[in-house]
């Protein structure tokens, strides 16, 4: 019986392979390399165009490798309808688990319903999914870092100034989560005004395009918050010279060019998160539920303010 499952896994697997992303100029899918094993993984990560995802993707890999579990991962180019077709393939090729980082919490909502349908159970990471059930959401505590975020750079500007806030992709859990949390610290510090809030959708390009723009309107800013480190370094760019002097900059993830910011002065800190553990619990977890295994609903990877006083923490 279960060479029979080997056999007809493997060739779902590879009917993956050849179905991809289903988008044009998309990567297509990933196999993790690993022994044939009874439990598939399908996996859909928002966007590799961005250093944070790339790590997220080597740690659910790594685990996959270490399980001896093959794993397809599929590139949703940060569109929200390839990614529901992407889920949709995986449901459909009868993948064990499925492991989604969503593009828009909301609309992932339909393909993780989907997949539950036919017993497929989903595990959400990174980000949650709004209005389906997933098995297991595996994330970071994206409104206590927003807290810190917002805790750290008041301690930076003195706690005082005028402060813009870079926002990330709208409908993203992360984005929301962190922006409540920093609303929510911030106000602890009358003195501290929040002047303008604006999307740039995670996107170092955008981040220097918003805050180009966000500076004319707002020159005598002292400090800026952004939801993640490509934004903060696209914010960087835009303030030139003020970056670490007359302009504190905080940025969210503790990516490795978000932490050689940090050593070189420009960016005051990072709410370092931890995507390659992330990535790995999503596997490991996807394997237990896969195997009729019970798991945590939600599992929650801990975050820390990295600086220049603690950065070997981070880089070493």
């Amino acid at each position: 019986m279960k060479l029979g499952i080997i056999a007809a896994g493997a060739a779902l697997a590879l009917g993956l392979a050849a179905c991809g992303s289903g988008g044009s100029g998309g990567s297509g899918g990933t196999t993790a390399p690993g022994a044939a094993g009874d439990v598939k993984i399908g996996m859909s990560v928002s966007t590799l165009n961005n250093p944070y995802f790339v790590q997220l993707r080597a740690g659910a890999e790594e685990e996959a490798k270490k399980l001896g579990v093959p794993l397809t991962v599929t590139d949703a180019q940060n569109d929200a309808s390839q990614q529901v077709n992407q889920v949709q393939n995986f449901t459909s090729q009868n993948m064990k688990a499925i492991i989604v980082n969503p593009v828009d919490s909301d609309a992932a909502a339909p393909a993780v319903k989907a997949a539950d349908r036919v017993k497929i159970p989903v595990i959400a990471v990174d980000r949650g999914v709004n209005g389906a059930e997933v098995a297991q959401t595996v994330a970071s505590d994206n409104v206590a870092g927003g807290k810190l975020a917002a805790q750290e750079l008041a301690k930076q500007m003195g706690e005082k100034g005028k402060v813009v806030v870079l926002q990330g992709v709208p409908g993203t859990s992360a984005s929301r989560d962190r922006g409540q949390g920093f609303s929510e610290g911030i106000k602890a510090f009358p003195n501290i005004q929040v002047v303008a809030q604006q999307p740039a959708d995670f996107d170092r390009t955008k981040g220097l395009d918003v805050m180009t723009n966000l500076l004319q309107s707002n020159p005598d800013i002292s400090g800026v918050f952004a939801e993640n480190d490509e934004m903060a370094l696209g914010a960087i760019k835009a303030l030139g010279a003020k970056a670490g002097k007359e302009v504190k900059v905080v940025g969210f993830d503790g990516t490795p060019d978000g932490l050689k910011a940090i050593q070189a002065g420009t960016l005051a800190a990072s709410i370092a998160q931890q995507p390659k553990l992330l990535g790995q619990q999503a596997v490991d977890n996807a394997v237990k539920v896969a195997k009729g295994e019970s798991i945590q609903k939600v599992v929650a990877v801990p975050v820390k303010v990295a600086t220049k006083e603690n950065i070997a923490e981070f880089t070493g």
